[in-house]
């Protein structure tokens, strides 16, 4: 357990005016992101068969919640830990075509998060996926989508200061845009974690792209899997939270792999096994149509609009009780 306590926090919404919020927090949130990027809500899957290939590998070592279902010859599925791959494939089966696109409500359950301020074990997001042309496969359509995402926090935030003029905005007029190896030259000597704290300090908002390849220094800036995002063409939406003095992750996106970079990454990481699978099968036979896409944790954009200082405060999980212990004694409302 890790538990950051603010200093002299005052949360400035009672938990039946936080309840309230988010309602309306999601409510607009979602209606502004369809708008903007041209998507249509699905209903989407809480659980999937291993043997699909569509589970979200995450960084690879997180073991996914399985079970048996009795009236399908016992065989075990496994609840998702995000839509990456689930999304790509219904866009085809859905008829979309180029430029739209769906998102949909993810609940996952990540087992082995290490709960903080941050994270929890169930996990909500806005999960989104959009058709493009194979010659968009670049980084101007990734920043470009980008600055659209963006422009939907923009607006959200300024919702939710008129509705509740207590709170404060921290959101700057622009996002900035920088590598993740151009930021371990920036922070040489800084961990991966301290390198985003401190470009966020400065900028307020970064787009750090480029995550999952080895850095100059023999590490990746994170670990990401390979058979999903581009890691050419990918990247994480980060934000300074001044209550908790550090970067703030609202959302992990990128073009999606086609044929020669998801061979090529599969090869980086030798998990050559994974090409056996039905959804990496489509993808190397050209089957599926070429995507960007990512999720927006809910909770994570509840938490930083209003303010609070732990993610509990916005969504009903468990946690251990010296961590709900503290809570209390620090003006923590965990829900």
């Amino acid at each position: 357990m890790s538990l950051m306590i603010p200093t002299y926090y005052d949360p400035k919404l009672s938990i039946r005016q936080t309840e309230l919020a988010i309602k309306f927090v999601k409510d607009n949130f979602e209606k502004l992101l369809a708008q903007e990027l041209n998507l249509t809500r699905v209903s989407a899957p809480l659980f999937v068969f291993p043997q699909s290939g569509l589970n979200d590998n995450l960084s690879g070592i997180e073991r996914p919640v399985s079970f048996e279902i009795k009236d399908i010859s016992n065989q075990e599925v496994e609840i998702i830990h995000s839509l990456a791959k689930w999304k790509r494939l219904a866009l085809k089966r859905y008829g979309f075509l180029k430029n739209e696109g769906l998102y949909t409500d993810m609940n996952a359950i990540r087992r082995d998060e290490e709960l903080d301020n941050l994270h929890s074990i169930y996990v909500d997001q806005w999960d989104w996926e959009r058709i493009i042309p194979k010659e968009s496969r670049n980084l101007e359509t990734l920043y470009y989508t980008v600055r659209k995402i963006y422009k939907v926090f923009k607006k959200i935030e300024a919702l939710v200061k008129e509705a509740h003029p207590v709170l404060k905005s921290y959101l700057p007029d622009e996002i900035k845009f920088i590598t993740s190896q151009e930021l371990e030259d920036l922070y040489p000597g800084l961990s991966p974690k301290e390198r985003e704290n401190e470009i966020c300090k400065k900028y307020g908002a970064v787009f750090l792209s480029q995550i999952g390849r080895n850095l100059k220094s023999g590490q990746p800036h994170d670990g990401r899997a390979p058979d999903y995002d581009d890691w050419a063409l990918n990247g994480d939406i980060l934000f300074y939270y001044p209550i908790l003095n550090q970067a703030f992750e609202v959302s992990s996106m990128g073009v999606r792999v086609d044929e020669n970079s998801l061979l090529e990454q599969i090869n980086e990481k030798k998990c050559f096994d994974r090409l056996e699978l039905d959804y990496h099968k489509a993808v190397l036979n050209k089957k599926l149509p070429y995507t960007i896409g990512g999720g927006l944790g809910q909770s994570r954009i509840c938490m930083f609009l209003l303010n609070k200082a732990h993610i509990g405060e916005v969504q009903a999980s468990v946690w251990d009780d010296e961590m709900i212990e503290l809570c209390e004694k620090s003006n923590i409302q965990i829900l």
